[in-house]
């Protein structure tokens, strides 16, 4: 069995929150009895996943699941609180994110962000941006460095007459090819999509999904593919991990996960695509009540119980682990065997531009 290109094992991300004491007060209330433990916000919650090579994975959940603090953390832009990430035969979690960006293995995980107008330095021009991690991390100058940023900027679609400009001179088609073009100039072998069309009108975000697809093919990278709309991540992505409350619970092929959700809340995220025929509309499946809190939660209870509608008591006293239910598919659902027929997941063919928030 080949090696996966990422391996991550049991990750944690906890963050404390309330107000901070200082080393006296801490040793002062330890000394009256009164010294309690920090709150802590589990915003990524033993998490495992893999992504082979040549794979593109589809991460999904809604706003505040814990998605951008799992790419962060994959990304090394964060310290994890515990578990292992594992890029190859390399362990990454082993070097402090502050170091990170000077580490060898820095060119081998690169990310797209979803504004490029936000991550691009308003002062370097195009140029001078995809420029930027050639000169700081393969040492690249003069007339090589200039041949390689006229052959990304051929790459990526993006004219060489438009590299002597800043980004408030582009439009936001143009910023979003500098952003990748930037991000594939060191060769990286995980390349992380964090909702790359986000910001862009419909018409260029199909054309950028398409420089997307012929890049993943011509240069042999893998995709960890962050977003929203559920209609890109059906056609884009081979694997589809279902995030919810810091925690993974369902993954599986994206044409299965489509096709049958196997956990109540995949089954909610897909029901909420928009909707041509009316009755389709009428079958959603709406979520009731509000989500757990991510503070300190009760490791005995459901992190979906009180808006799952398939919940029992057993919910509330034994939380489901993420099991294997078929050669393909995982999920953490005591019932993701109880056949539940949603009109708007059978044979539902999602509408051009759906979001899946439900």
């Amino acid at each position: 069995m080949s090696v996966p290109l990422l391996d991550i094992a049991e990750l944690r991300k906890h963050f404390e929150v309330g107000a901070k004491r200082g080393a006296w007060r801490r040793f002062r209330d330890r000394l009256s009895g009164k010294d309690a433990p920090t709150p802590k916000l589990h915003a990524v919650d033993d998490v495992s996943l893999t992504i082979g090579r040549g794979e593109t994975v589809g991460l999904v959940g809604e706003s505040g699941c814990g998605k951008s603090t799992l790419v962060r953390l994959i990304n090394r832009l964060l310290d994890p609180t515990d578990g292992v990430i594992r890029l190859g035969a390399t362990e990454l979690s082993l070097f402090r994110a502050r170091d990170f960006a000077a580490n060898e293995n820095r060119a081998r995980i690169q990310m797209v962000f979803q504004d490029a107008g936000d991550s691009l330095n308003p002062r370097y021009t195009a140029f001078d941006a995809i420029a930027d991690p050639l000169r700081r991390l393969k040492r690249v100058g003069g007339d090589a460095l200039v041949a390689r940023v006229d052959a990304l900027a051929d790459m990526t679609g993006l004219p060489r007459e438009l590299l002597s400009r800043f980004p408030h001179q582009l439009s936001g088609g143009q910023k979003a090819r500098v952003g990748i073009a930037r991000a594939i100039a060191v060769e990286p072998e995980l390349l992380i999509l964090d909702e790359p069309t986000a910001a862009l009108d419909v018409s260029v975000q199909v054309v950028i999904l398409q420089l997307l697809e012929d890049l993943k093919a011509r240069l042999g990278m893998s995709y960890l593919f962050v977003s929203h709309d559920l209609n890109v991540v059906r056609l884009l992505c081979d694997r589809v991990l279902v995030m919810y409350l810091g925690k993974i619970v369902e993954a599986g092929p994206a044409a299965e996960v489509f096709a049958r959700p196997l956990h109540p809340y995949t089954r909610a995220l897909i029901s909420a695509i928009p909707q041509a025929d009316p009755a389709r509309r009428a079958g959603r499946l709406r979520l009731s009540g509000e989500p757990r809190s991510p503070i300190d939660p009760d490791p005995h209870v459901c992190r979906f119980h009180g808006r799952c509608p398939i919940g029992t008591t057993v919910c509330a006293q034994s939380a489901p682990a993420l099991r294997r239910m078929t050669p393909s598919r995982d999920v953490a659902c005591h019932f993701a065997d109880t056949a539940v027929t949603l009109n708007t997941v059978q044979d539902s063919s999602p509408a051009k531009n759906g979001s899946g928030e439900p």
